[in-house]
């Protein structure tokens, strides 16, 4: 059974990422790419989905027995191969004279890896559950009463990336001494490498290793034979090849790959797990602790870029940092998760593929990272953007695959039992075929604030973005999905129009501020025809507030947007009562729901956590309301709900105490980053540029004369 979620930390290397649990066990591993087959698939499955573990043995030989008899139920077993020899599933039998042995380490005992206690039913209390994941993490992983823990014997379990990194290292402690296990992938090999080192620390620790591979999502059992020049085995299963390096003699057992071996202080024992299309050569191997070395500097260079500074400044850097790390270097595109299936609601069927590139990402990732100081991320985002928008505006999706993709079929894994049982697993997202109004907003204020920040677009761009704004001229009008993707039918979805006001109020900004060519008259008159229209029919007297849909009266986190975009001022009656009536009614534990499921029929059966970059945006309407410490406390509340390592998930159960949804994921990282630097008044003349008023409390428009002045752009209804 995998861990929780937040038990879990991201390591990446620009073309694709995997998660390590707490307990040094790799449960999900896509390769080539973020979007490819998982051979790692445990996260959604079982073990045999395939894993990487890495921990300290247990001291009983008998702890693995349940899961042998568990491997005994596959229908075919994974075959280790002796050179040419296919007849042994035992990788450490005796070789043939002309092939190369794999080195044994002296003194290793004979102890297997105690098992996940996690398929027993824990009770918690009502103080742990209130704990932030962070905390309550520290506090299970400090065991202390010598029992085996999962997976392995280990008394105490902490964990940290090194430095400004995406480099994780996990301290083990166990009676008998202390090791740290280093977890990394290199970036810029020209392949896919992740590398493994148990270091010693104290005294002499027995540890196992225990490696299954299962392609395709955890369903292709591959075929392992040794390497002929390395100590090491090669597992390939149709497209795919994957070579495991180590000097510790392996073997095979119950259809793993697995070792024993022991580490004393000052001892590194290293692993490297490579991956290569199976048609091609294995790559060559290179020394694990250069690689490390190279890898450090890579993310220390590309951190010492940015230009945070501030109470705030580690959690805002951590999070561009993982940002960074959800962008496929090859196209810039950035994806929504590096996981799929991740539920809502644990038992749950709102599960679904981020592992794909959302238009509605474009503004505030670009924005941010510029914000950050990283124009080089933002330049590349930006030349995505532009790339995958070429063409007819009729056209238009609203996410795309990592290089652009436009077919993203949506179909089910049935052989995978999902997160804690939450089906179905879902490869793929139907919702590339919907409508959805705001992603022209989304663009266009993308695109605006790429040259507002520098970041010059060409002459084609503009033309491209000419012809978006003619189209939607001819269908804002029409019932859209909305920006949650609903699946229930097409309403009049509030924030639909307020993003095709923010197309039409950019692309004026843009042609005004850098003398383009437009109809200018056509655009401000749509413009204001839009701000009317949203005015007249999205408000409701007697809630008090703009509500989901025209006409309707179910509230919608998605509005508290509407300041922040420069749709209306922060002072405006109309806002604060939309900010008051969302905290009646959307407030779950103090924390903000996007809707209510119960009440709204979104195509789906009804449960979900509290979302949260809705809770950051209303961190930001609490400071423009002027109820600044109230702001601050309830941003620093959301920075608790991180993991130990800095990670948010989509959403936040406040019932069981749990990150829930894909993890992490970069619109809360995103919100985590706006948020944070809005609060220190950090970059305030690009914050300006987004539509953003100035965070004095007061939603005063900037001075004439600086930076921020004229940016507004909220007409007077």
């Amino acid at each position: 059974m995998p861990a929780r979620i937040e038990d879990y930390a991201l390591i990446g290397d620009g073309h694709t990422a995997a998660l390590v649990s707490r307990d040094g066990s790799v449960d999900w591993l896509c390769w080539p790419r973020f979007d490819s087959g998982a051979c790692f698939a445990a996260l959604l499955g079982t073990d045999d989905n395939g894993r990487w573990l890495i921990a300290p043995a247990a001291d009983t030989d008998a702890a693995d027995s349940s899961d042998a008899s568990r491997d005994d139920t596959h229908a075919a077993a994974q075959q280790h191969e002796e050179e040419s020899d296919c007849t042994t599933s035992d990788a450490s039998a005796k070789p043939k004279p002309d092939e190369k042995p794999v080195p044994r380490q002296a003194g290793k005992p004979p102890a297997q890896a105690a098992r996940s206690e996690a398929g027993k039913t824990h009770t918690k209390s009502a103080a742990q559950r209130t704990k932030a994941p962070a905390q309550r993490a520290h506090d299970e992983h400090q065991g202390g009463d010598g029992t085996p823990g999962q997976p392995g014997y280990a008394r105490s379990t902490r964990r940290r990336y090194r430095g400004e990194t995406l480099i994780l290292e996990t301290d083990f402690e166990t009676p008998d001494g202390a090791v740290t296990l280093i977890d990394f992938m290199p970036p810029g090999n020209g392949w896919s490498e992740m590398i493994r080192i148990v270091v010693g620390k104290r005294g002499t620790v027995k540890m196992r290793m225990e490696l299954v591979l299962r392609f395709d999502y955890g369903f292709s059992i591959p075929w392992v034979s040794r390497l002929t020049r390395d100590s090491g085995i090669k597992a390939i299963a149709g497209p795919d090849t994957v070579a495991l390096r180590t000097p510790v003699d392996l073997r095979g057992e119950n259809m793993k790959t697995v070792a024993e071996f022991t580490v004393s202080e000052g001892e590194r024992v290293p692993f490297s797990l490579t991956y290569s299309a199976s048609h091609l050569r294995v790559p060559p191997a290179h020394d694990p602790h250069t690689a490390l070395a190279r890898t450090e500097n890579y993310w220390l260079e590309w951190a010492a870029r940015g230009t945070v500074e501030g109470k705030y400044a580690p959690a805002i850097r951590r999070s561009l940092l993982t940002l960074k790390a959800l962008a496929y270097e090859p196209t810039g595109g950035i994806v929504a998760a590096p996981t799929t299936s991740l539920p809502e609601r644990m038992g749950g069927s709102r599960n679904w593929d981020y592992r794909y590139c959302w238009l509605r990402d474009a503004t505030i990732t670009l924005l941010a990272m510029m914000r950050g100081g990283y124009y080089d991320e933002a330049r590349a985002w930006r030349s995505w953007l532009g790339r995958v928008m070429a063409g007819s505006p009729e056209q238009l999706q609203i996410m795309y695959g990592l290089a652009g993709e436009r077919r993203l079929p949506e179909f089910e894994l049935d052989w995978l039992q999902g997160y804690e049982g939450s089906k179905p697993v879902r490869v793929g997202n139907n919702a590339v075929g919907q409508l959805q109004l705001d992603v022209y907003g989304e663009v266009m204020n993308a695109l605006h604030l790429a040259r507002v920040g520098g970041l010059q677009a060409d002459e084609t761009a503009w033309n491209v973005q000419c012809a978006m704004l003619k189209h939607l001229e001819t269908i804002w009008e029409e019932p859209d999905e909305g920006i949650w993707e609903t699946r229930g039918g097409r309403q009049q979805f509030t924030f639909s129009k307020v993003m095709a006001w923010v197309a039409f109020d950019r692309a004026v900004k843009s042609a005004e501020a850098f003398d383009l060519p437009a109809p200018l008259d056509d655009w401000r008159a749509t413009r204001a025809r839009i701000h009317a229209d949203v005015c007249a029919k999205s408000w409701n007297p007697e809630l008090n507030a703009f509500t989901q849909t025209y006409g309707g009266d179910a509230l919608d986190a998605s509005v508290l947007l509407m300041p922040l975009l420069g749709f209306l001022p922060p002072s405006d009656p109309r806002v604060a009562g939309t900010v008051d009536a969302i905290e009646k009614h959307l407030l779950h534990d103090g924390l903000v729901l996007r809707y209510r499921t119960t009440e709204v029929d979104d195509g789906l059966p009804p449960g979900e956590g509290t979302f949260l970059a809705c809770s950051f945006w209303m961190v930001d309407n609490l400071a423009l309301q002027g109820r600044v410490a109230q702001a601050r406390e309830m941003y620093e509340r959301l920075l608790a709900l991180a993991n130990d390592v800095g990670l948010l998930a989509e959403e936040y159960d406040p019932i069981s105490g749990r990150l829930v949804g894909n993890f992490p994921q970069g619109f809360s990282h995103v919100a985590l980053v706006h948020t944070g630097l809005n609060l220190m008044k950090h970059e305030q003349g690009m914050a300006s540029a987004a539509g953003q008023p100035p965070h004095d409390g007061q939603g005063r428009e900037p001075p004439a004369g600086t930076p921020d002045a004229g940016m507004q752009s909220s007409p007077v209804v």
